[in-house]
């Protein structure tokens, strides 16, 4: 017979992604519509092993949707990476009466995630992270407004780098996935876009296309460099002097991961907050929530581990002929 579940860990880890809050909001609400006792679990899995803990209510949610960052705040714990400090984050659960945890965030928290589960406690994982690289799932909390904040933020740039006839190179977030830097770069009209995921040829993709759109009477050129790609100065350098252009470095940072979340990770990230508490209660574990082909399932959370996210190249490819 399945075991009741009367208590149920939240947590957030690794890097904040906007939205998160609302994820929580939603956990903890259906938790209480379901006569479930939510549990927030402050700094993640540190705060787990140290028992940093709150028992939350309807009212503790109030007004989170739209705040950036995480009210549970969130933390790297190399005690959690020890078989030691796995088990006493397991024996945690077990003193608190949890009988399962949500956790949220990327692939390092569903790594945690998995390790809880060998020690015996129910997990399940819900996708938040700007880079937007967890292979089970088409898309992850915090992708859209990490996006939409880089785009504002180069259209002001653009504004002053075309007055001074300047080529910007602009370096986004993203670790070692090019999915924000392709995504932005299509949506702000880049020159190039320089992504980890593909090789380049400094000649053919960044100094001929500049070439080109001076010809086309272009007076502002903007080079999209992915973060797992960095060189941002060294690729200034060249193309100022091989264009003879005045070029200028701008790195939007961690600007991009603060902020109101948009709509639609509000909306993402209350489906899947609310989604997983059912599951849970359903019976699933060991699961992560991914939202594919415009649904919202559950793929086990092992084999979510090993499914890797191929770049879209057919917007990459986009990108690049539309530059000019």
């Amino acid at each position: 017979m399945e075991q009741k579940i009367r208590r149920i860990g939240i947590l957030t880890s690794g890097g904040d992604a906007p939205g998160m809050n609302a994820a929580v909001r939603a956990a903890v609400r259906t938790c209480i519509q379901n006569k479930v006792i939510p549990v927030g679990i402050r700094r993640g899995y540190q705060g787990l092993i140290h028992a940093d803990v709150l028992e939350m209510n309807a009212r503790s949610v109030n007004g989170i949707v739209d705040q950036g960052g995480t009210i549970l705040y969130t933390a790297r714990s190399e005690d959690f990476m020890s078989e030691a400090g796995q088990h006493r984050a397991a024996q945690t659960c077990r003193y608190l009466g949890l009988d399962a945890v949500i956790c949220i965030g990327g692939d390092g928290t569903f790594k945690g995630a998995l390790a809880l589960s060998k020690q015996g406690v129910k997990v399940m994982g819900i996708p938040a992270t700007i880079d937007n690289d967890i292979g089970c799932s088409h898309y992850t909390i915090g992708f859209d407004t990490a996006a939409n904040t880089a785009v504002e933020a180069i259209d002001r740039l653009a504004d002053t780098m075309q007055s001074h006839e300047r080529v910007s190179v602009v370096e986004v977030m993203g670790r070692h996935a090019g999915h924000l830097a392709v995504y932005v770069g299509v949506a702000v009209g880049a020159t190039s876009i320089i992504i980890p995921e593909f090789p380049y040829s400094f000649e053919h993709d960044v100094i001929e296309k500049i070439r080109e759109g001076r010809m086309h009477d272009k007076h502002h050129h903007l080079i999209i460099v992915a973060e797992g790609v960095g060189k941002c100065d060294e690729i200034c350098s060249r193309i100022a002097d091989e264009t003879g252009l005045e070029a200028r470095v701008s790195i939007i940072g961690y600007i991009q991961r603060g902020g109101a979340p948009s709509a639609r990770d509000r909306v993402m990230a209350t489906r899947m907050g609310h989604f997983a508490v059912e599951q849970l209660l359903a019976g699933q574990t060991n699961q992560v929530v991914c939202y594919r082909d415009s649904h919202i399932l559950l793929t086990p959370i092992d084999e979510a581990l090993e499914m890797k996210k191929s770049l879209d190249a057919y917007m990459y490819r986009v990108a690049g002929e539309v530059a000019l």
